[in-house]
């Protein structure tokens, strides 16, 4: 008898262990469109998409003077967002939070200058829209420092940058030793004050910063590196059809020359080209 009732009792805890177990999976599977395709119906139904960027990153994702979050990526999708006939709410993150926010579902697509990673390594991960910004690295250094000129000079060098960007592989596989920072504000300041030597960055987010944000720094574009580097809209693995609905919008911009317009009123020429 007593064997007979410890049996049962394994078996009530093992079951109850089981659903727990099953329970669970359902929970983490509810809050991921990955792998179902229903993300298209999904914002239909609500009649709005939400979007993950970071409303720090002059001139793609940033705050103007009346605190409006403004920008390229901004624009570009609001526009999408009006073809495809929905409300664009944005969710503002930290770029190393981007991908987690993404992941649990938390937003439906990144609006970052989100490329596809070093040797393309997102994309077993994610799906992206067709690009919509082209653009090139540079490394940027002290207005006075002569002794990096070119890729090679990096190695042993000290460089600032975000630990999840595809800028910090390239500064890792050039060799330097990484300063971790939040943006490229950051890693401006830490060159100036000498902490650190250089840092990789968007070629049209470091014009900007600085013709606009800080005219007077005291650093310089040493030298471009590598090849032009191209954007996506960035989703979830499996998003479906939502991708493609992202690229129709995409080349009506570009037969209407709408995206050459937002493009030529953020940077002066077409970026897309």
């Amino acid at each position: 008898m007593k064997k007979a009732l410890l049996g049962l009792l394994f078996m009530s805890i093992f079951a109850i262990l089981a659903a727990c177990g099953n329970g669970d999976d359902s929970a983490s599977d509810s809050g991921d469109n990955s792998g179902n395709g229903d993300l298209w119906q999904e914002v239909q139904d609500k009649g709005e998409i939400t979007v993950g960027t970071e409303g720090t990153y002059a001139p793609f994702t940033f705050h103007d003077d009346n605190g409006e979050l403004t920008g390229y990526d901004v624009e570009v999708m609001k526009e999408v967002g009006k073809r495809l006939d929905l409300d664009v709410k944005f969710e503002e993150t930290q770029w190393d939070s981007m991908f987690s926010g993404l992941n649990s579902a938390r937003f439906d697509v990144i609006a970052n200058q989100v490329g596809k990673g070093e040797n393309d390594e997102r994309v077993g991960q994610y799906d992206f829209s067709d690009p919509y910004t082209k653009s090139q690295s540079v490394v940027v250094t002290a207005a006075d420092n002569n002794d990096i000129k070119a890729i090679e000079d990096v190695e042993g060098k000290t460089s600032a940058q975000s630990l999840t960007s595809n800028y910090n592989a390239v500064a890792t596989e050039a060799g330097a030793q990484i300063e971790g920072v939040e943006g490229l504000a950051q890693s401006i300041q830490l060159i100036e004050q000498g902490r650190v030597d250089l840092t990789f960055n968007d070629k049209l987010a470091v014009l900007d910063y600085l013709n606009n944000t800080e005219k007077d720094a005291p650093v310089k574009i040493a030298f471009e590196t590598g090849e032009p580097n191209e954007t996506y809209f960035t989703f979830r693995k499996d998003s479906g059809e939502i991708v493609e609905q992202f690229n129709k919008a995409l080349d009506e911009m570009r037969e209407d020359g709408t995206l050459a317009d937002i493009s030529t009123k953020w940077f002066g020429e077409d970026v897309n080209k």
